[in-house]
């Protein structure tokens, strides 16, 4: 007898192509923030898997070891994905009572993708903390910090503030300010 072939659509093959498709959403989405500007693009087609691959990768590399952190009281992988989902999610709530015109999800995907230049900040302090550390070791970690802060404040109300009425629209940053200031100071 002869054996049927699997077509490409059977469920017993598994195809790269959904996988490549999505990697470059995210990496069109990366490139979105790190240039930013008003465009729909990121609202229209959110996903949340930047933010989660954001957020891991930031917890991880703030995390320290059992023993560092008895000494300096960092904060550990659990808290700071715990401070990012739950300050996104207060914020997107926020946004929606200030009679915002934006989803859940997207705001969620907003603010997630947005975090990439305070991750860009975490990858160069560990680089430069791998100097004899001193006050200009501290005064270049601070100053990348601040950068990419700025940086992520730009990226992130230029894909919000035009979703919030214009009345409210501070009221509706001002929370986007202390979130990711919370997070750059972590960071720092």
């Amino acid at each position: 007898m002869a054996e049927a072939e699997e077509s490409p659509g059977d469920p017993g093959t598994a195809s790269p192509r959904p996988l490549m498709r999505d990697l470059k959403a995210v990496g069109k989405k990366f490139m979105h923030v790190l240039y930013p500007r008003k465009s729909n693009t990121l609202l229209r087609d959110w996903d949340l898997w930047g933010p989660l691959i954001l957020c891991v990768t930031l917890a991880l590399m703030l995390q320290r070891d059992s023993a560092d952190s008895e000494k300096d009281g960092g904060p550990q992988f659990a808290e700071v994905f715990v401070i990012v989902w739950f300050g996104a999610v207060t914020i997107t709530l926020n946004s929606k009572l200030l009679g915002g015109n934006i989803s859940f999800f997207q705001s969620l995907c907003v603010l997630g993708y947005c975090i990439l230049p305070l991750t860009v900040a975490m990858l160069i302090c560990r680089l430069v903390l791998l100097a004899d550390p001193g006050p200009v070791n501290f005064m270049v970690r601070l100053f990348v910090v601040i950068v990419m802060f700025a940086w992520s404040i730009v990226a992130s109300t230029a894909f919000l503030a035009d979703s919030q009425p214009p009345n409210r629209r501070a009221l509706a940053v001002y929370p986007v300010f202390l979130f990711y200031f919370v997070i750059s100071w972590m960071i720092l």
